[in-house]
């Protein structure tokens, strides 16, 4: 089943944006992980494999388990809702929550620390660190080959999506790159992240944070990246809502977040196309998203503010050119920590 879902759906949306809606488009990035641990020989079947999730990545790594006869144990952000949970109990993962918190950077850090526990009491457990370890790439390599393969040859290509944990929009471009002449690569984040330096913005209704971050993540490789917009709630679920009313397409908010910039690119843009990455369904955000669907503004009517810095950037959307630069997030005492762990468990 897990092979069944893993491949996204072509969705032609306009002339000059397609989509690519997958049901869960971190099962290729899990199965391949997985296959690539136990090819190598890090992991044997009956080996428990740990990570955090705030959602997606969870469902994944336990379809994958469940593929390749691993345990599963994932410690869940509280933001994890009651059908995700019940589905990897059923799968055969053993989940547990941290307490609730308000606050993100908390949430994530008491994530972090309780993995840290695990593997100290467990020798037979394997940190995933779908955030940290480049092999959670491998499955985008895969998947831009039959992406690339897809569209239409010679057209200027342009891919848009969540940056995440790095792995998935950027492994997309970095292959596509070796198969295609002229491929751009724009990232949507949401105000608080650090990924992209907005954690000094904060929305009060920012529930994307899969596609942000409050600690730096190693798998994003921020020279791949061209342009990046920084959407809040309001806006975001303008374009989710939009693209359902539109498009009939029930997708997630990274996804509709990324279909509210894309239309905006592809005005920009008219020669190119342009490639929304559409990373789940929309079933966990029916009561915060589309329930309130009469409260989202016409896309028609929105434009980003274009900065020239980061010290420009302002809400509730800013876009800026990245000219694939590099960045630094400066010292962050609780990502070295991980690190640290990390290289004592691997000696």
């Amino acid at each position: 089943m897990a092979e069944a879902l893993k491949s996204p759906l072509l969705v032609r949306l306009s002339e000059r944006v397609v989509l690519a809606r997958f049901e869960s488009m971190k099962i290729y990035s899990a199965l391949a992980a997985v296959r690539g641990l136990l090819e190598r020989g890090t992991i044997r079947p009956g080996h428990t494999l740990v990570d955090s999730s705030s959602g997606i990545y969870a469902y994944a790594l336990a379809l994958a388990c469940h593929r390749y006869g691993t345990r599963c144990h994932i410690v869940a952000s509280t933001t994890v809702d009651t059908t995700t949970l019940a589905q990897l109990e059923i799968l055969g993962a053993t989940v547990e929550q941290v307490a609730p918190s308000e606050d993100l950077k908390l949430d994530q850090k008491l994530r972090v620390a309780r993995v840290k526990e695990i593997l100290a009491e467990r020798p037979d457990a394997h940190w995933m660190r779908q955030y940290h370890d480049r092999i959670h790439c491998a499955g985008y390599h895969e998947i831009a080959g039959k992406l690339a393969a897809a569209l239409p040859a010679g057209r200027p290509l342009t891919v848009v999506g969540g940056v995440g944990s790095g792995a998935s929009t950027g492994g997309l471009a970095e292959r596509l790159r070796d198969r295609l002449a002229d491929v751009r690569l724009v990232g949507v984040q949401p105000f608080g992240s650090v990924t992209f330096g907005s954690e000094d913005h904060h929305d009060p209704e920012a529930i994307i944070a899969g596609i942000g971050s409050s600690i730096p993540f190693d798998n994003v490789r921020h020279d791949l990246y061209d342009t990046v917009h920084w959407l809040d709630f309001t806006h975001a679920m303008a374009g989710t809502v939009a693209l359902l009313r539109e498009h009939a397409v029930f997708a997630g908010l990274s996804t509709g977040a990324a279909h509210l910039v894309a239309r905006w690119e592809a005005r920009r843009e008219p020669g190119r196309l342009h490639l929304v990455i559409g990373a789940d369904t929309g079933h966990r955000y029916v009561p915060r998203v589309f329930a309130r669907h009469k409260e989202a503004p016409d896309p028609a009517g929105l434009r980003p503010t274009e900065i020239g810095s980061l010290a420009e950037l302002a809400m509730p959307w800013s876009v800026m050119a990245w000219d694939r630069a590099t960045y630094d997030h400066g010292h962050d005492q609780d990502h070295d920590h991980e690190k640290d762990h990390e290289k004592e468990r691997t000696a």
